[in-house]
This record gives structure tokens, sequence and C-alpha cells, in this order.
């Protein structure tokens, strides 16, 4: 066991035995470091994963205290996907997901909608960047009409500059190159690290967008075992990095989707150590880094990067708005192929929305909002956490996610989540079922939640309906 999980567990153990009761305020992280004789960096993961089990909340210059959620006894395991690279299928599936876009002023009973993962687009912190657009499109309309960089709008990656150096990377305007979204930036660096036939390692369960680009550059998906708490077996990519020719690993490990967890910083410089061993290329998908719970936000794998071969991926799709199709990439050493991959994929990205936000970040109105969304969101984490304790099997696991707004549920084995998504869909209540999440269709006994959409009496009635449900399975 890891020294700061070894940490981790002794302090759990003092909560448990009342030593420190909610609301006390935990050790210092220079005291535990100088009482255990171990780094600080150590004591950070120890309290990091308190903080992931719902055991320990941080606030802002006063330290770490008790939290006032009691966590779950469950938590998922390791998955166990197949052992060998797979053709990606699932496509029919997720088509029928995004196709279950409405209007709810045109379909009254529709209760909540659980199913994307759709940040608040209603927060009063957003008003100066919609003012910001309308004021462009009133007064610079050509700048949205003629055709721009087909790196981005320099005044956007001046400030992409400035919010990566938060995730402690160093990087020129000139390394990134912006996009229509993060789906589009996945699907570019694939194409650009890849080619057809190739195999991708991916973390299992993983973000169905990802694994659909896979299938989109007609790649195979090669399926890592993946825990809830620390993300990728790093042990089960090196065995498969030893009998397969691995061109890429594609992960999410800060703030991941679908399971929440924030990969330890040292785990995710051991990943980096270990593509470069192996001289494989990692895709970094950060769309969720910035509203991490916890503050400094975590670093991602390209804070490591000394030889370029990471291709860090991002977006404000799910931090501001999804219809902004604002995404970007640092794509280190991959650079020129990933502008030609850009060109021929959609050449340049609309201009207003990414002058916009670079206004946005510049007068300091992207921070403001990341700082109000994180508490909105580990507010509303925690009501969904007590209210699935309250309606579902008491076999339920549940993953404690460490920023973002999506979660992952497995049920007991004998449980069908596919059934119940058709089943909550006549109730008004639409769900996104494990499947979607595998390459080859496993987990149909989990579900993914998203814990933001409509108001939280309507996702804790909802709740309610669907742990009923589940009983009647």
């Amino acid at each position: 066991m890891s020294l700061y999980m070894h940490l981790a567990n002794e302090l759990k153990d003092q909560i448990h035995i009342g030593r420190y009761n909610i609301g006390d305020k935990l050790p210092s992280v220079r005291q535990l470091a100088k009482e255990h004789k171990v780094s600080i960096a150590t004591v950070q993961e120890a309290y990091r994963v308190l903080e992931a089990q719902l055991y320990a909340i941080a606030k802002p210059k006063s330290g770490y205290f008790v939290a006032n959620t009691v966590p779950f006894e469950n938590t998922p395991k390791m998955t166990k996907p197949p052992q060998r690279p797979m053709d990606v299928s699932q496509w029919e599936d997720v088509l029928d997901m995004l196709l279950n876009t409405f209007s709810k002023e045109d379909d009254v009973n529709v209760r909540c909608q659980f199913q994307h993962a759709m940040p608040n687009m209603h927060a009063k912190t957003l008003k100066p960047l919609i003012k910001r657009l309308y004021e462009l499109n009133k007064n610079r309309p050509l700048d949205g009409m003629i055709y721009g960089d087909v790196k981005g709008d320099i005044a956007l990656r001046k400030q992409l500059s400035r919010v990566a150096a938060a995730s402690g990377c160093h990087l020129h305007l000139d390394e990134f190159v912006v996009t229509s979204g993060c789906q589009e930036a996945l699907s570019v660096c694939l194409r650009a690290v890849a080619n057809a036939g190739d195999i991708i390692a991916v973390e299992s369960p993983g973000f169905y967008g990802a694994m659909q680009a896979i299938k989109g550059a007609n790649l195979k998906a090669l399926e890592i075992p993946t825990d809830s708490h620390s993300g990728l077996s790093l042990d089960a990519l090196r065995l498969a990095v030893d009998q397969w020719p691995v061109k890429a690993i594609l992960v999410t490990p800060t703030v991941n989707n679908p399971q929440g967890f924030v990969m330890p910083d040292s785990k995710k410089q051991a990943l980096y150590a270990l593509a470069r061993e192996y001289d494989i290329a990692i895709i970094e998908d950060d769309i969720y880094g910035d509203i991490a719970y916890s503050y400094p936000r975590p670093r991602t794998i390209k804070s490591f990067d000394e030889d370029g071969r990471v291709l860090l991926c991002s977006s404000f799709s799910k931090t501001l708005a999804p219809g902004f199709r604002v995404g970007w990439i640092a794509p280190g050493s991959f650079r020129n192929k990933v502008l030609h991959v850009k060109y021929v994929s959609s050449s340049m990205c609309p201009t207003l929305p990414q002058l916009a936000i670079a206004d946005f970040i510049e007068q300091g109105g992207y921070d403001r909002h990341l700082r109000a969304m994180r508490q909105d969101y580990r507010s509303a984490r925690d009501t969904l956490l007590k209210d699935i304790k309250r309606h579902f099997p008491k076999e339920t696991c549940v993953s404690y996610p460490e920023g973002g707004y999506v979660l992952w549920v497995e049920l007991p084995p004998h449980y069908d989540c596919v059934k119940l998504a058709d089943r909550a869909r006549e109730h008004g209540i639409f769900i996104a079922p494990g499947q979607l999440f595998s390459a080859t269709g496993k987990y149909r006994n989990c579900l993914r939640f998203n814990f933001i959409d409509s108001t939280q009496e309507a996702r804790t009635n909802a709740i309610e309906v669907l742990g009923s449900l589940i009983q009647s399975q």
C-alpha cells in the first residue's frame, strides 16, 4: 500500500472512532508531514483521497475539516474489461441518447434529464459573457463572417496560455490549436497520432464520445481496468503494452468522465514515464479539469511532458456552455500533423465566440464563474449522494466525484440499466446506461448521472422514482 493511502486510512480510522467529529479541523499538512516523516505531497494526496471519499472537505486558507456527508460503504471496484483490442460498437445506442434532446416547454411530462453532461447555464456569473457576445454581434458582425486563423484567434490563444498555467503547463500561444469543442479535439488528435487499424488504450469505463471518435477513425480500443478513486491501472497498462502494439493512450485523469476521480499527481507522472518508456503518445482529455473542487486545480499530465508526446485537449463546453463550440489542443510535437488534420476536418472555427471568451477570461469573469460553480456542483453532488443512499438498493456502489457534475452508479449484477432507462423514460426521467461507456457494451448494471439538470427538488423526486423502478426489477 502506498504511503498516502496508508495515511488516508489512518485518518479515516480516527474519524470512525470519534477522535475527529463532523466539522472538526483536521491536522495541517505540515503537521502530518512532520509527525509521519513523509513529504508534504504525500499528505496532500492523502487528503485528496479523503475528499474523494467524502470524509474531508478543504476550506480555503483554513485547512481540512471532517465533512458532514456520510460516505457510502461501497465504491465501484477495479473494472475487468476484455483483455484484447476490440472494435467499438454502441453507436446506435449513443445516437438514440443524443436524439433524446427535447424542448421542455413542449413536453410537460419531463421530470429530469440525468443523461447529458450539461453545466449550469443559468448562472449569474455567465451574464458578462453573454453581454460581451451580444456586443460583438452588434458592433463587429464582419468578424464573425470572414475567415479566421486555422490555429484560432490570437486573443483567445493568449488567454489559453494563462488558463493552462493553472494546471502546471507553461505554453506559448503558438502551441495551441482551437477546435470546435473537445469532441473535435479528440478526433483530430486520434487521426494525428494513429492510422486505421491501430490500437488505442482507454480507461474502462470511458467517455462514449471518445469511444465513438476511435470508431470513426477506424481504430481499435483496448480497455484498461480502472479504479474509481485513482484511475487507470498502470500495472494492467504495462501488461497491455507489452502484449499489444498500442499507438496511444487516451485518458481523462482529472475529474474523470464518468467516475469523477482525480488521478494523483504521482500516478500521472508515472503514466507519462511509462508512455515515454514505450514511446507511446498520450491524448489527455482535460475538459473537466477547471471545475475540480480542490484549489489550486490539479496538475495535468501535460505539465510533466518533456518531449511533446502529450496532446492536451480541453474545451469550454463543460465549464461555460456547449453551444459555444470552443475547444482547444496543445499538441506538443504533433503540432504540424494536428494542424493539417484540423484544416481538412473543419478549417477554422467561428471567431465571435472565441473573442467573447477571451475577453471573459481577461476580465476575470472566467475565474469568478469557476469559483461559483465549484461550490454549486459540490453541493449538488452531496445531495444526490444522500438521495441515492436513501432510495437505491443498499448494495449499490457509487463513485465520489472530485469535481464536475457527473458520477457513476453500479447496481448489483442482476439489474439491467438499459431496461431501467426505457422504463424511466416513460416517467419523464432520462438516464445514461453504463453500456454506452464501454467499447463492447459492458456495464449494463451501471449508469451515469448528471447532478445539475433541473431543480434540486426535481432531481430528488426523480431519484425516488428511479429507486422504485429499480426495486421493481
